[in-house]
């Protein structure tokens, strides 16, 4: 868990380390588990790092990293001992071991994937967490490590509970000065032994690292307005790196382990939190972060304006409002200290030390000729006034042709660059595509203030939040603490328009946007151009968007709420976990609606997968499992009658009727409110046959004809050798309207792969349950058996498997791969392993539903032909998208030459 950690916390960490199991004399009876090739090389710890990544919101300053791969237990801290702040990171595992089932089995071995570590959707093997304390407060960092044993291990640790044996001394990779002023400190508490690393070294390794593997890394930060940069790792070089500390250290950066520090200055963020605590009497850094955000720091500094009479110096193009003087107001009145705020006095400081960074850094880009100039470090923090400060300086003195841009982990660079340089990392080959954001929840936050601990602990959660819903107060994601104000900033002038104050990382209410590594995660091969590929249609940065998006989701929360209860038998425990993952959400929700870019660049395919991260991180892993099953059994139950009407038809025919029946049945979907004012209306086979008799041409979109004639124009020969069918949801939609599909390209010699979800999404099917969909539907038509038994969904129980996998069918075969995903929509630039294997020889793609055709990829281009089938189930977006309306249907064909 990320962030700084609460007043409870604070508490807990007060009691002495004896309290905490005599960690110094316990540690003399513990000892690494079984030797494997992850052990200790000597007493140094190594972690397994492959596919590590960061998954966090682009908001969260300190966001959590998972290690999906990491196995042993072993010690896995680092340190960065700064003059001001500690930093430290550390690891803990969140192990989940993946389903091995034939099918897979069946599909690798066809694919030729490795049954090694690799993963078809990225499972949590653990976290990253990011901490920090004030260097002041350093036996309240070594309480903390204490309290979770995380020198030893950590408190999840096999050989903690088994009291082995640990051989030597416990040697933790450190960084910073403090590494060497407060050794004896961490040797004497918790016997541990500094290995100190170089920290320019550790500091461009961190930078390296994240810039490269992460896609929205760096943002640039102007009036207000973020926007992320996303970085080609193939140019990254030279770069500017300034890490703002106490002091500020200049790098440029050539390459990996290419770099000299070209300058810096002794004015940073110790000077800002020194001055500052002698001026304003606050108590931490962050407290005076926050007094800037309610200054004016114009009854401080002198401006062009009170030297001309309130006129401009046009002729120097100075206008009235410029700063000429930080501070300079106090030198011509007779006033002590105490005749001042305290606000005043900290923005006032707050902007004298930015600009000064913020000149200083120009400059020497400007001396090596570079453009880019990245920000780092814990002086930054998030806090939107000290980035609009250093971004003006920059773009002012500059003329705009150099730009400022700042980091999600700045205060993290040198620490992250000291995990990485324990031995067997793994980390230098991870590519942006294989980190995949993720939101868990933190700790409640409360008036501005976090309340206890990072929650990591489910019952932790839904009590924290009980807790405070019993005291009538809101439990909501962190807002702008103060209005926009009027005051000036950085030396120059006043932009036109501040916008919204942010919070220092400290207030983080919400842990959102962890970033996993997966390793196999991997880019689809068959994307036209991944550089320009963009998946989400609706853009959530139009506020009027997302306020609509907002009302949806909100009333349609009460309904999976209670589908969600009864998926877990409707007991007290799931109501309690219900009404947390109602409120859990509504935070997301209202975060957004304050402050929309605070989760970067949040599309509503984005907002729908946090919907379901939410409900999986409070237990519910398939909230619609028996809403899926009854209707697979009525829709199988009605397939045979189905199947002997399209037999009876000539092959033009049946093919319209097939995408008919597509379209019909995709009506069924428990995310719309369209359908669910249906399902009161009938059964579903009823809709389902209604919908099909308001099938009339033409459609919205209607490019049948072209497909029929590109399917149908070969003659005796298959038209595509393998297709892959996107399937949707659930009962009707895949049964009554893709199985049908399925069988018509098999019938034309085409391979067929159903991509189904890797985790369940309100009602949409898995690539889990089509394989006993596909057998059942089998029982009544020999193509799709004799396909299902070719392509490894339907084996014989009495039968070896590996006996099975050998047999050469002569049928063509239909497949099942999982997509990687976890939510309705699907992005092309992270998908299952397994996808992108079966991918390569596909010539055709047929996307179905409004999720993965409509609110993702309408736009997307392939290199092959593609079909786009969905039943328009949202006013807004038909008259959007189309200037149509609520049940319209959409039969777009891109031919590959037209792509």
């Amino acid at each position: 868990m990320a962030g700084s950690l609460g007043d409870d916390e604070g508490n807990n960490r007060g009691k002495s380390l004896e309290e905490y199991g005599k960690v110094k004399g316990e540690e003399k009876e513990i000892a690494p588990a079984t030797t494997s090739s992850m052990n200790r090389s000597g007493s140094r710890p190594l972690l397994d790092l492959t596919g590590a990544a960061i998954q966090s919101n682009s908001e969260e300053r300190n966001p959590t990293i998972l290690l999906p791969n990491q196995s042993d237990d072993i010690s896995h801290l680092a340190l960065d001992i700064g003059g001001s702040l500690i930093k430290l990171i550390y690891f803990s595992r969140h192990e989940e071991h993946s389903q091995d089932d034939k099918r897979r089995r069946s599909m690798k071995k066809r694919l030729g994937i490795s049954t090694g570590k690799r993963r078809s959707y990225p499972i949590l093997g653990g976290r990253l967490h990011f901490v920090k304390f004030e260097t002041g407060m350093l036996n309240e960092c070594l309480d903390f490590i204490a309290s979770k044993h995380l020198h030893l291990g950590g408190i999840d640790s096999p050989s903690w509970n088994s009291r082995a044996r640990y051989n030597g001394n416990i040697i933790i990779k450190a960084t910073g000065g403090g590494a060497y002023k407060y050794a004896d400190e961490f040797n004497e508490k918790l016997g541990i032994s500094l290995d100190k690393e170089d920290e320019m070294n550790c500091l461009v390794a961190g930078a390296n690292f994240l810039l490269k593997a992460i896609r929205h890394e760096a943002f640039t930060h102007m009036e207000g307005q973020k926007e992320f940069v996303q970085i080609d790792q193939h140019d990254l070089f030279p770069y500017l790196l300034v890490n703002v500390g106490s002091g500020v250290s200049i790098i440029k950066v050539d390459g990996e382990g290419k770099f000299q520090r070209v300058s810096g200055t002794n004015v940073g963020g110790g000077t800002y939190w020194g001055l500052g605590k002698l001026l304003t009497k606050c108590r931490s850094f962050d407290e005076l972060l926050e007094l800037s955000q309610k200054g004016d720091s114009s009854n401080i500094d002198m401006l062009v304006g009170d030297i001309y009479g309130g006129m401009d110096y046009s002729k120097i193009g100075l206008s009235a409002s410029t700063i000429a003087s930080s501070f300079g107001k106090t030198i011509s009145k007779s006033k002590e200290l105490s005749d001042y705020r305290s606000e005043d006095i900290s923005l006032s400081l707050l902007r004298m030390i930015s600009y000064n960074i913020g000149q200083i850094s120009y400059l020497n880009a400007l001396r090596y000729g570079l453009k880019r100039i990245f920000f780092g470090g814990f002086f930054i923090r998030g806090h939107a006034y000290t980035m609009d400060t250093i971004s003006f300086a920059v773009n002012f003195w500059s003329k705009g042709q150099a730009q400022a841009m700042f980091l999600r982990h700045e205060g993290f660079l040198g620490a992250l660059g000291a995990f990485m340089s324990y031995e067997k990392h793994g980390l230098d080959d991870l590519m942006a595509h294989q980190l995949v954001e993720r939101f868990p929840m933190g700790a409640p936050y409360v008036g501005g203030k976090i309340h206890g601990p990072p929650l990591g602990d489910l019952n932790e959660k839904i009590s924290w939040m009980e807790k405070f819903i019993q005291k009538g107060t809101e439990i909501t994601a962190p807002v702008p603490m103060a209005p926009p104000g009027t005051t000036g900033m950085g030396g120059f002038e006043r932009p036109s328009s501040r916008g919204s104050t942010l919070r220092s990382d400290a207030s983080a209410a919400l842990n959102i946007g962890v970033l996993h590594l997966v390793p196999s995660l991997e880019v689809f091969p068959l994307l036209s151009d991944p550089k320009k590929y963009e998946p989400n249609t609706v853009d959530l940065s139009d506020h009027s968007e997302l306020e609509y998006w907002f009302t949806v989701l909100s009333e349609h929360m009460p309904d999976l709420v209670d589908k969600a209860v009864a998926s877990e038998g409707g007991t007290d425990d799931a109501k309690r976990r219900g009404e947390a993952f109602a409120r859990a959400f509504s935070a997301h929700l209202a975060r957004l609606m304050e402050e929309p870019a605070a989760y970067g660049k949040f599309g509503l395919a984005n907002l729908l997968e946090l919907r379901e991260e939410c409900l999986r991180e409070f237990q519910f892993r398939d909230a619609y499992i028996t809403i899926k099953q009854r209707e697979n059994e009525a829709s199988l139950a009605v397939l045979p009658d189905l199947l002997l009407e399209l037999d009876g038809m000539d092959e033009e025919g049946r093919l319209l009727t097939l995408i008919e029946g597509v379209l019909a049945a995709n009506i069924f979907d428990w995310g719309s409110r369209a359908c669910l004012d249906l399902y009161h209306k009938g059964t579903i086979i009823e809709i389902y046959r209604m919908s099909r008799k308001k099938m009339h041409r033409p459609w919205r979109v209607d490019d049948f004809d072209i497909f029929k004639r590109r399917i149908l124009g070969s003659g005796k020969n298959p038209s595509y050798k393998r297709a892959l069918l996107f399937v949707d949801n659930s009962g009707a939609d895949v049964v009554l309207g893709m199985l049908p599909l399925a069988r018509e390209l098999l019938r034309y010699g085409t391979e067929v792969v159903l991509v189904g979800n890797s985790l369940p999404a309100l009602n949409d099917v898995t690539a889990n349950e089509l394989p006993e969909i596909v057998a059942e539907a089998a029982k009544h038509c020999d193509i799709l058996r004799k396909a299902a038994e070719a392509g490894g969904l339907i084996f014989d129980a009495m039968v070896n498997i590996e006996d099975e996998l050998e047999k050469k069918s002569t049928s063509v075969p239909l497949m099942v791969v999982e997509n990687g995903c976890g939510g309705p929509c699907i992005d092309f630039r992270q998908v299952s392993s397994e996808l992108a294997a079966v991918a390569k020889d596909a010539d055709l793609i047929i996307l179905e539903g409004m999720g993965r055709a409509l609110h993702t990829n309408l736009n997307a281009r392939f290199r092959c032909d593609a079909l786009k089938l969905a039943m328009v189930k949202n006013q807004r977006l038909a008259e959007k998208l189309f200037r149509g309306n609520i049940y319209d249907c959409v039969c777009r064909f891109e031919p590959v030459e037209t792509s």
